[in-house]
């Protein structure tokens, strides 16, 4: 090693070892690329974990995290895979990778009361810890099974309180609980409907977490009235759980003349919620205006932008954060190592929206929440992790270098953050360095959003303006799509090919006419076979005229062929 490089080392070895009463690893020159409050700083220990992993067609991605006693790291891909990170030289570094799991989907992970509990789409299992050993020898136990885990929403979280219970979320498989459900006049269902779903949907549900072989009928309905949540802790402190909702989409699809864009953007919020037994959150009648701090009515049951629920019996949340910035995994800070402010509080990764257009994109970053010595928010955030995008302005999801995913604090008081896409993984230590780091460049998107949309051909044709109202929520204004959410539209190959084949899928929706192991989306488009012929010929030849130059025109008459078979 060069002589300055050692005593450089050595220097940041040194901050970290004063700042914390123990020795830290020496930090990355430039944090790993994070922007982080002053005295913290970050270097990246693992990386590149999903690169070229597939499970079938779809690609894997991270997504959370969990850190065992002797602080070897445990992180959960969503296909399926856990893999097992430890420091084997003492630099800090996850050197040695292991991977294993049933390989069934799912997204938590947590340690809890000697065992090593993790989620599939359907099912919470466990394995038995042994402490030093990293990959688990013992038995895969099913504590519960055959949760269920529809087209949307039906990723598993879960966590423990001090009595003994675990409550687990069933997520609805809804954008709202509607006829014609993210489209244009959508009308929500009866109040008996409700109440019906509500039975099997759209709550958290309490378990024993040590008995297995558990199924929904074993639980009891602890909270109901939400959409889906991933953000989830219990606090010693107050004796309750709390939680992060992910706020609705699509109020301007849905309802045109009261609502825009804007409003789409800026008026549903993320809510933290301290949960009680037995709470309404409001869910699918209403959401969250954080501008008007107000439970509104939701468009598909009357609402109009300005009709709030009265009298409102639902529970209020205690923060309330931008629209859609996707909040996933929640950690409490049980650690010494960070400053004061720090104790207690919790940590929020917000993966970032995809769907704020004409602004720009937004969250991609982990915030804090400061809690008092009560255990209670404060109702407030900050931001601590930033620069995750590494650019500073962007409409296109793809644009973004990272999207945080998972956080889950270490023995030692650090806080390790995963990514998703990519499969990067950060460990930030308190150091008390007062210095800046040298930074990253960050470039603005050359693209914004009414760029994108301009530059697509015939946007003004029956055609253009059904992809606008139907078709660009999800596939986005340009047709880039979102990785992992939808596909992007230029280059595909199912736009390009067989007509009859791209018709019946407009029809009858992508489940029902193409292979099962084709690549999955976690947004599923549903069937538009409410679109008359003409709109349905109108609008795929807008997609092949922008996204498949000379794949051929397709008529009225082509539709009405294949809508009658």
């Amino acid at each position: 090693m060069h002589p300055v490089s050692f005593f450089l080392r050595l220097s940041c070895l040194t901050i970290a070892t004063v700042a914390s009463g123990a020795t830290l690893p020496a930090p990355d020159a430039d944090d790993g690329g994070l922007t982080l409050p002053p005295g913290f700083r970050a270097l990246v220990v693992a990386d590149n974990l999903v690169v070229g992993k597939r499970v079938g067609n779809t690609p894997e991605r991270l997504r959370f995290l969990a850190v065992a006693p002797n602080g070897d790291v445990y992180a959960k891909g969503k296909t399926g895979l856990i893999w097992a990170l430890r420091d084997t030289d003492g630099d800090g570094r996850l050197d040695l990778v292991r991977e294993f799991g049933p390989g069934d989907g799912g997204t938590h992970i947590v340690f809890h009361a000697g065992y090593l509990y993790h989620s599939s789409r359907k099912n919470i299992y466990r394995y038995k810890y042994t402490p030093g050993e990293l990959v688990p020898s013992s038995p895969l136990e099913v504590i519960v099974r055959d949760l269920p885990a529809e087209k949307d929403h039906d990723a598993k979280a879960f966590a423990f309180d001090e009595s003994g219970g675990m409550i687990v979320e069933i997520g609805s498989p809804y954008n709202v609980f509607a006829d014609g459900d993210r489209r244009k006049g959508a009308k929500g269902k009866s109040d008996a409907e409700v109440a019906e779903f509500q039975k099997t949907y759209g709550g958290f549900w309490r378990f024993d977490p040590a008995k297995p072989g558990q199924t929904q009928a074993d639980g009891t309905r602890f909270s109901t009235g939400q959409r889906h949540s991933l953000a989830l802790q219990w606090h010693p402190a107050s004796k309750n759980f709390f939680m992060v909702q992910m706020g609705r989409d699509n109020l301007n699809i849905v309802d045109p003349v009261h609502y825009d864009a804007l409003d789409n953007a800026e008026r549903v919020s993320e809510v933290m919620h301290r949960l009680r037994p037995g709470a309404d959150l409001g869910w699918p009648r209403t959401y969250w205006d954080p501008i008007k701090q107000a439970h509104m009515l939701a468009p598909e049951y009357g609402g109009d932008n300005f009709k709030r629920a009265d009298p409102d019996r639902y529970d209020k949340p205690v923060v309330a954060f931008p629209g859609h910035w996707a909040p996933l995994q929640m950690a409490l800070y049980t650690g010494a190592q960070f400053p004061a402010k720090y104790h207690g509080g919790m940590f929020v990764a917000f993966h970032g929206s995809w769907n704020r257009a004409p602004r720009a994109q937004a969250g991609y970053k982990v915030a804090f929440v400061p809690f008092d010595a009560a255990g209670q928010p404060t109702g407030t955030y900050e931001d601590f992790a930033t620069g995750f995008p590494g650019v500073d302005y962007f409409v296109n999801t793809r644009d973004a270098r990272y999207r945080p995913g998972g956080v889950a604090v270490a023995p030692d008081g650090s806080l390790y953050i995963g990514e998703t896409e990519k499969g990067r993984i950060w460990r930030v230590i308190y150091t008390g360095e007062t210095a800046s780091p040298a930074s990253t460049e960050k470039k603005p998107s050359a693209v914004g959003a009414m760029a994108a949309a301009e530059a697509l051909a015939g946007l003004d044709t029956p055609g253009g303006k059904t992809y606008t109202q139907v078709c660009a929520a999800c596939h986005m204004p340009n047709g880039s799509g979102v990785p992992g959410m939808q596909p992007s539209l230029a280059g595909n190959a199912i736009v390009a090919g067989d007509p009859a084949r791209l018709i019946d899928i407009l029809l009858k929706s992508p489940a029902a006419v193409l292979p099962a192991d084709r690549e999955k989306f976690s947004n599923v488009m549903p069937p538009f076979a409410i679109l008359g012929d003409a709109d349905l010929a109108g609008v795929i030849n807008f997609l092949r005229r922008n996204f498949a130059p000379g794949a051929g025109v397709v008529t009225a008459e082509q539709v009405a062929a294949r809508r009658g078979q």
